[in-house]
């Protein structure tokens, strides 16, 4: 009796690869991060993000709830946009307005080991007025990878000399704000877009 060959199988290993700032780290994902992924709410049309941008160092970043008529602004928080409003400018502008053609929120880590670091939200690239292709946008604060305060300045809020609220681009909050925003959206649900508005 002829025995046929089974064919081999492959276990696939799980890898996270995560381009910050032009470098690239290829990661196992641990199993913690696994079920916290697993085990968050998902991600609801019902909430959205809306960045109402004023200053460079003094926006605000509003969480908002979709209702009957006007929708309702749940919580603001105090947020900066990159060093200059020029919006073509990579890696120092402001984020270009999105009224009508939101930015996807893509992931969300409370663990992020980077450029940046610890509580970080993904958003989606997006093109400037002049067709410049911005990519690598977060929301995010200045922390450890834990969480925690660090010594070095890029994980240490200050407030001010130097004032923590540039980005290189991105939406930054301070630590206290971006941990309440996601303690209310792991309870309410995480959205699915961000708004820009001027």
């Amino acid at each position: 009796m002829r025995k046929t060959a089974r064919p081999a199988h492959i276990t696939p290993l799980a890898l996270a690869a995560v381009i910050v700032g032009g470098l690239t780290v290829t990661t196992a994902v641990p199993a913690q991060a696994r079920t916290e992924t697993q085990a968050s709410v998902q991600a609801t049309d019902a909430h959205y993000l809306r960045f109402d941008k004023g200053s460079v160092t003094n926006s605000r970043l509003e969480l908002v709830k979709r209702t009957a008529g006007r929708d309702k602004v749940l919580k603001k928080y105090k947020a900066g946009s990159g060093q200059t409003k020029d919006t073509c400018a990579v890696g120092k502008g402001w984020l270009p307005n999105a009224e009508k053609k939101p930015y996807a929120v893509q992931w969300h880590r409370k663990n992020f080991d980077g450029i940046i670091n610890g509580l970080v939200i993904k958003l989606s690239d997006r093109k400037c007025h002049n067709g410049t292709k911005r990519t690598e946008l977060f929301i995010h604060s200045e922390m450890k990878p834990n969480g925690k305060q660090g010594s070095i300045e890029s994980e240490r809020w200050t407030n001010s000399n130097p004032n923590d609220y540039y980005s290189n681009g991105c939406i930054k909050l301070n630590p206290t704000d971006i941990r309440d925003l996601f303690k209310r959206l792991d309870r309410i649900g995480w959205p699915k877009k961000l708004y820009v508005v001027s």
